[in-house]
């Protein structure tokens, strides 16, 4: 048993608890199958550099130590020698928080103090090679330049934590002390487990007041130039039309080729048990001199792995398309919906309204509640809300409280809930109904046929769109893309346009774009019905 072992066995970082939701620490078993999508020769060379830009517990830099105590037995015969050598040389974290900091000193140099005489090797200062600095943000009227962060929420005193990561905030202009010395430093690898978000919520990040900033983490160790990069981050990034993270970001991501390894988890307890985050996790290697298609490993729900080799943006349209099944069908409706996919005017998402449709932000939000619970001379159009706040689900409101798209109120509608359900949800989609001429709604829900200008269909018309949107095969499509509880128009990029002159079913639809049986049965025990 080697030295490691015998200091971490029982392994007590399979057992603490996450102390919040920017804090959830990595299994050993996902940091070593992780570690293991890298070539394993790295631990065998004295000269590979390790970087950890958001250490919390040390896992990443133990196990790596510990592969690396092996693989250096040779060159390095001498253990202590070997030690500090690896320790001193090898093996560098900054830590997202002090505790934080104390915690990997503790896993790594098994000492929360690297200059003291528990410390398996004997630096000249407490921190080893496992920094923490306090960071500040960069603020810019109200926002953080560098990680958006918002100054009300986030411009706290010295004694609370500011979550101003120091990888993040660093760069060749501000605060470039640091981004210049960890450039220089030429690492090989970089590795971790970046936070997910800033902002309430839990930890997936599925409140809509949280701000993704995963992606900083990896654009920023990009910039750094590694040879490698390997991180476990929700597979939200895979899909265009992500709250908080821009379009061109995904865009050049899926483009760049460089993704050789991603294993994507649709359900995240596998790696995380007992963390809910919508939408899965993946850990993918990114490797700076590759160009080829990605080796991409789909873990399902019932713990199956399917291996796809392919271009990540292999059909340009913006998405990985995680389930392999979905392809075949995609590809089928291509066949009768040419260019369905690129073209909203030829997609269902042409008909969907933005979020926010008829609020300000100060009228008609999910939460105000100045209207009336009956009609009178001056409380005149019918009012949907949030059936949570009103048992109702309508009330009446005044034609001065309609603060845009006034002009769409006469129209026949179809209203859906913005926010429901996610991709690995069985409905899918909250339940739509008819919104009839002279009525609105709150942010609660989106408009389906807001555009007077290119929609004005029929209440018939409207029921048949409902009919298309309870359809299993339907929300299939919408499932694809869909990876959280909010469904913006985006979301229905895969679903084709139909003749809304007449109802819809699933036998119709499976018909019309010739599914087999077996792909029938796919989408069936996908998809629950809706009532």
């Amino acid at each position: 048993m080697s030295f490691l072992q015998e200091l971490h066995k029982p392994d007590i970082l399979d057992c603490i608890s996450h102390l919040s939701s920017d804090e959830v620490f990595t299994p050993p078993r996902v940091v070593n199958e992780m570690l293991d999508t890298l070539p394993q020769e790295l631990f065998k060379s004295p000269n590979t550099k390790f970087l950890d830009p958001c250490s919390k517990s040390g896992v990443f830099l133990r196990e790596i130590a510990k592969r690396l105590i092996e693989g250096l037995a040779d060159k390095i015969p001498d253990l202590e020698k070997r030690l500090d050598h690896i320790f001193k040389n090898q093996l560098f974290g900054l830590a997202i928080t002090e505790l934080t900091a104390l915690l990997s000193r503790r896993s790594v140099y098994c000492s929360k103090d690297a200059s003291g005489e528990y410390s398996v090797v004997h630096f000249d200062n407490p921190e080893g090679n496992i920094e923490y600095k306090k960071t500040y943000h960069l603020w810019l009227k109200d926002k953080c330049m560098m990680c958006g962060a918002s100054k009300s929420e986030y411009d706290r005193g010295e004694e609370l934590e500011t979550h101003a990561y120091s990888f993040i905030h660093t760069d060749e202009q501000r605060n470039s002390a640091l981004f210049k010395r960890l450039k220089e430093m030429k690492f090989d690898v970089i590795i971790g487990n970046p936070p997910y978000q800033l902002g309430v919520g839990n930890e997936g990040g599925n409140s809509s007041k949280a701000k993704a900033i995963y992606h900083l983490f990896v654009s920023q160790a990009i910039k750094l130039n590694p040879k490698y990069i390997t991180m476990i981050i929700p597979s939200r990034w895979m899909t265009r039309s992500v709250e908080g993270i821009p379009d061109t970001w995904i865009d050049a991501m899926l483009n760049s080729n460089k993704f050789e390894v991603i294993h994507d988890y649709l359900n995240a307890s596998d790696c995380f048990p007992g963390v809910d985050i919508k939408g899965g996790v993946c850990y993918f290697l990114y490797n700076k001199d590759y160009n080829d298609i990605c080796n991409y490993y789909l873990h399902d729900t019932n713990s199956q792995v399917f291996l796809n080799k392919s271009y990540l943006n292999n059909k340009n349209i913006g998405i990985v398309i995680r389930d392999i099944n979905a392809l075949s069908i995609i590809d089928k409706i291509e066949t009768i919906e040419k260019g369905y996919t690129s073209d909203d005017n030829k997609n269902f998402s042409g008909l969907v309204s933005p979020k926010d449709f008829y609020t300000n932000k100060l009228t008609l939000t999910s939460s105000w509640q100045e209207y009336s619970l009956s009609p009178d001379t001056e409380h005149t159009i019918k009012y949907y809300l949030n059936k949570n706040i009103h048992k109702n689900n309508f009330a009446w409101i005044s034609p001065a409280d309609i603060s845009k798209n006034s002009n769409t109120k006469d129209l026949h509608r179809v209203y859906i809930p913005a926010a429901a359900g996610s991709g690995t949800d069985s409905q899918v989609l909250g339940t739509p109904f008819y919104g009839e001429p002279n009525s609105v709604c709150s942010q609660t829900y989106l408009v389906i046929g807001y555009n007077p200008d290119l929609h004005n269909f029929t209440k018939e018309q409207c029921e048949n769109i409902i009919s298309y949107i309870k359809t299993k095969f339907f929300r299939y499509l919408v499932s694809i893309k869909k990876k959280t509880q909010n469904g913006p128009r985006g979301v229905y990029q895969f679903v084709p346009l139909q003749d809304f002159n007449e109802e819809w079913t699933d036998e119709k639809l499976y018909k019309k774009y010739g599914l087999t049986q077996e792909e029938i049965d796919f989408i069936e025990s996908m998809i629950r019905p809706m009532e």
